[in-house]
């Protein structure tokens, strides 16, 4: 994740260092080594980690899992949210419930390295998500990267402003639970993890806490030296009530399907409750996530996952949505919001805001939307209001391509900008309504839409050479929208003149044929929005003459150059 480097914007991310192929073995060796001798000193532990004492009214662990205070089993299914450097941005509640969520993670402050989020402030942050019908995981940020980060605080102080917030904590066990400090030891002797976290589990229940309280692994969240995995039973058992469930932070260290399920399943098998309270798809310096894996598991394993995160990263590569608007939502967003194993598809509302009740009666189908405004990458899309005996909830915009549905947007009102489309692109959208027990209407009459043409004069690209050796060079490419909308799924395309050719590239795919490259976007580069850019690099080979090309086109249309 993103930390700010000056309140309240956010700045550089934080240190995501990768294992070594050693002492990677060397840590799995190790958790190897502590679960045998586990099982020899205590077998019944080993097998499974049950609940040593009684268990909260509210929200708890019951047999490995976490469940409603009604036994309901309840899977988080949400996004991570800014909160304590956008404090003007709590309205986003209801635009992330809009997209389906259940659950969101508030960012707060405790004041070591913030300013602290007043208790007037998180119970106003508890009533929205109560009112957004959201559970709340509260988490204090300033204890990010202890060891590490001289700035950082800990997780004693961390305690300390939990206790100091009790009195609008109390009471709430139904509806939030309590994550300690985020990312509480980074990659410098992230062995002295284990007993501070055990320190302030027991000193949050001294003080009389029944609630649900996460903890998140050292090496800045990713625990790639398996330090959470090998204590993860000492330090559940430490808990008098049971009701602690372990936050594991997924980024560039989990590149691979075997690093993800290996994780996941260990604690599960174990019975020690696990979510994953951060993660990350789209590649950066550190390695390209596997995000598709991390999702199927959780869905498979039924264990919570919160994207990292709605919006106000610096650099907006891990933003669901862009500048806090739902309609700027990103390819991140719509990965996580509208794929496969995302939000809308797998995210149940929790029973205490009625999910699950009585109510069985479907809304009234929705009018046919129509369309207006349609530009080469977005479409607004209006209907007649359905009708419900409850009431409506919000409505589900899907793209309908022969007998595949595709969810493309969400919406609490009867109009939505579908963004993220392809220029001169045919496409038919229909909408469902859904009411707040999850009943679902009829489809809509479908309605067509074919985008326009990126018009010209709308983007600008910057050619550079970066440096040449006898045979070969690098090259840059930087591209412009300097349109009013977002591009999103682009190709740029432009000619070599000296027999150039592209080897290999990043942040874009390249097909060549003869002189002729066309570059097709990378995830975390698919969509550039309004007054945004991005940019490739690519190694090539030449000959003697490396002239630079002076033509390129965006989606067929003429981009200036320079």
């Amino acid at each position: 994740m993103l930390l700010p480097t000056v309140s309240p914007t956010p700045g550089a991310a934080v240190r995501r260092t990768r294992k070594s192929p050693l002492s990677a073995l060397l840590a799995r060796l190790a958790a190897l080594v502590a679960l045998v001798v586990l099982g020899a000193l205590c077998p019944s532990a080993a097998q499974a980690a049950e609940a040593p004492g009684t268990q909260a009214a509210g929200l708890h662990i019951s047999n490995g899992r976490l469940v409603e205070g009604n036994g309901n089993d309840f899977v988080m299914r949400g996004v991570n949210h800014a909160h304590t450097w956008y404090p003007n941005e709590l309205g986003s509640l209801a635009d992330i419930k809009a997209q389906g969520a259940n659950t969101v993670r508030v960012v707060l402050a405790d004041g070591h390295r913030w300013t602290a989020n007043t208790a007037s402030d998180v119970a106003d942050v508890i009533a929205q998500c109560k009112a957004n019908r959201l559970i709340c995981v509260l988490e204090v940020h300033d204890t990010t990267g202890y060891g590490e980060d001289s700035a950082a605080g800990t997780l004693d102080q961390a305690a300390d402003y939990w206790i100091g917030l009790k009195s609008v904590l109390a009471g709430q066990e139904n509806y939030i639970v309590i994550n300690i400090g985020n990312e509480p030891w980074g990659n410098t002797d992230p062995a002295g993890w284990t007993a501070p976290t055990i320190a302030a589990i027991q000193k949050l229940r001294n003080a009389g806490f029944e609630h649900t309280i996460m903890v998140d692994a050292p090496n800045w969240g990713q625990d790639w030296q398996q330090v959470m995995r090998t204590n993860a039973q000492s330090v559940y058992a430490a808990d008098t009530t049971g009701n602690l469930i372990f936050s594991i932070h997924m980024y560039s260290v989990f590149d691979t399907a075997a690093e993800i399920t290996d994780y996941l399943n260990a604690f599960v098998s174990a019975k020690l409750p696990i979510l994953i309270g951060e993660f990350g798809g789209p590649a950066d310096q550190w390695g390209d996530p596997d995000e598709d894996t991390m999702m199927a598991t959780a869905e498979q394993l039924d264990i919570g996952y919160l994207a990292w995160s709605w919006s106000g990263n610096t650099d907006p590569i891990l933003d669901l949505v862009l500048n806090f608007d739902p309609a700027q939502m990103t390819s991140w967003g719509q990965r996580i919001f509208n794929g496969a194993n995302g939000i809308a598809q797998t995210a149940k509302e929790a029973t205490v805001f009625g999910g699950g009740s009585s109510d069985t009666q479907a809304p009234t189908a929705p009018g046919a939307p129509t369309a207006s405004a349609v530009t080469a990458t977005s479409a607004n899309l209006s209907w007649t209001a359905s009708t419900d005996n409850v009431g409506v909830a919000g409505y589900d915009v899907v793209r309908v391509s022969g007998g595949t549905e595709t969810k493309v947007a969400a919406s609490t009102a009867n109009s939505v900008t579908v963004t993220g489309l392809t220029a001169n692109t045919a496409y038919s959208f229909a909408v469902y309504a859904r009411d707040a027990a999850g009943n679902r209407s009829a489809r809509s009459a479908t309605v067509s839409v074919t985008t326009a043409d990126t018009p010209a004069g709308s983007c600008s690209v910057g050619y550079r050479v970066v440096g040449e050796w006898q045979g070969g060079f690098q090259g840059e490419i930087a591209l412009r929208n300097t349109g009013t909308s977002a591009v999103s799924g682009w190709k740029l395309a432009f000619t070599f003149a000296n027999g150039q050719t592209v080897s290999t590239m990043w942040g874009g795919t390249a097909a060549q044929s003869g002189g002729s490259v066309t570059v097709t976007p990378a995830s975390y580069t698919h969509t550039i929005p309004a007054g945004g850019s991005v940019t490739v690099g690519f190694i090539g080979s030449k000959g003697a003459t490396n002239t630079a090309p002076t033509a390129f086109t965006l989606n067929g249309a003429a981009c200036v150059n320079g």
